[in-house]
């Protein structure tokens, strides 16, 4: 078994630690102008101006079982929808808000649907809800807003006049409503606090756990769904610590304890969230498994977003994408699924170029090959280790014997024997080759 024992979590993350790969799905009505999800930010956008994509949005192209077997055949295991993003708008049919997509063109309760398709498929169905909200009434301006550059006087003067408590209070009603309209749901994915960020107008502060009043929003999600995974964006521990746009190099570790902790990468194709048309820097298909390697050698998960199209549909590139690692992932997943970070005194056998992940149980540890070697790959450390070798694409042996280190590497000086794995020349046809090693009782 794994000798990296994992802080508590109040909620159940035993499957999470497992199916280590989902689908993170950013849509609203920002994917209408299509400069990003934070195009009312950006472009500091009124709410008069953004109701041009209120009155216009009809998704006549969605299909979420498409969306779903999309998501599958990429070897993902579960989804987190945008339920409500920072703009306000709804993909529910709740019934403390008239901005919601029920009003608009599109007339039905969208995230009904994506649950019931995913459900369907057998993948774990989470929510994502914003924190944030820049069009609803209650919640007060701040450097965060599109309406930030307001002269100081009007910002203070509409302050005045909202109250963060019954803001709070409609953040815990639509939570019910999420959490007890749509059966069991997986995942709850607060986004986000920053009550330490720093302004050059002072006067206008950030947001965190006292203004969501996080302990009775996580106590009322936690009253309907107890083994629902939670975020921590509240700045309150939870299940769930959530990395984003960076690429951990370590397990993450609780920044006062020291505990390993459960967490997940949340990545993007590109540089976007939201569907961005004329966003060019998106990552290949190499760069993309790799990063999926790269998490679960840390003993994490990865958490990879789609931004569809405001018809509803996910366009070329994401599914592209998602074809290539979904190849992949149906010959390599038994490196994936079930594994976690190499034992200490196994992951110090690593060598340059490589990846290891382990099974749970230890027993198998497969070899990920970022950079392909000429020929032979020694591995110092694993002599006596290993019992058979084989490539885990086509289940092809690979021969191997225990020989001393060539002269002049680390293993010859401290003496141990290598594991010498004899290779093909020419790299297989495989973006990311693994190995497979059945090591010894």
């Amino acid at each position: 078994m794994s000798s990296y024992l994992r802080k508590k979590t109040p909620g159940d993350t035993s499957w999470f630690v497992h199916d280590r790969f989902g689908m993170f799905i950013h849509w609203g009505l920002y994917s209408m102008p299509a400069r990003h999800e934070w195009v009312r930010y950006h472009e500091q956008i009124t709410n008069e101006e953004y109701e041009k994509y209120f009155l216009r949005f009809d998704p006549d192209l969605y299909d979420p079982h498409e969306w779903a077997r999309a998501a599958k055949n990429a070897g993902m295991k579960y989804a987190v929808l945008t339920t409500k993003h920072h703009e306000g708008f709804c993909m529910f049919d709740s019934q403390y808000t008239d901005y919601k997509c029920t009003n608009t063109p599109a007339g039905r309760d969208l995230v009904k649907e994506y649950v019931e398709a995913f459900r369907a498929e057998g993948l774990k169905v989470g929510f994502y809800y914003s924190l944030i909200d820049w069009h609803h009434p209650e919640f007060p301006i701040d450097m965060k807003s599109p309406v930030r550059n307001w002269p100081r006087e009007k910002v203070e003067a509409i302050n005045q006049k909202r109250d963060m408590r019954k803001y709070a209070e409609y953040m815990r009603n639509q939570v019910t409503e999420l959490l007890t309209n749509y059966g069991k749901i997986d995942i709850l994915w607060f986004d986000y606090s920053y009550s330490g960020d720093v302004d050059e107008k002072s006067w206008l502060h950030g947001k965190g756990k006292d203004d969501w009043e996080a302990e009775k929003l996580i106590a009322t999600a936690r009253a309907l769904q107890p083994d629902i995974i939670i975020d921590n964006r509240t700045e309150i521990d939870q299940d769930l610590w959530t990395p984003e746009q960076v690429q951990p190099t370590d397990w993450v570790r609780h920044p006062v304890t020291g505990e390993y902790v459960t967490w997940e990468a949340c990545q993007t194709f590109s540089g976007s969230w939201g569907y961005h048309r004329d966003e060019m820097t998106w990552k290949s298909p190499e760069m993309l498994i790799q990063m999926l390697i790269q998490t679960v050698s840390c003993g994490g998960n990865m958490l990879l977003n789609v931004g569809p199209t405001s018809r509803g549909y996910f366009d070329e590139r994401a599914t592209s994408a998602l074809s290539a690692m979904g190849d992949w992932m149906h010959y390599n997943s038994r490196s994936i699924y079930g594994c976690t970070m190499a034992e200490p005194d196994i992951l110090k056998t690593c060598p340059n170029g490589c990846r290891y992940t382990q099974t749970e149980d230890g027993k198998r540890l497969y070899v990920h090959l970022f950079s392909y070697p000429f020929h032979s790959l020694q591995i110092p450390g694993l002599a006596g280790k290993v019992a058979y070798a084989q490539f885990l694409h086509d289940g092809s042996e690979i021969r191997f014997y225990e020989s001393d280190p060539t002269p002049g590497t680390k293993a010859f000086e401290d003496g141990t024997k290598v594991l010498n794995l004899m290779l093909p020349p020419v790299k297989p046809r495989v973006i990311v080759p693994v190995i497979e090693l059945f090591l010894k009782d």
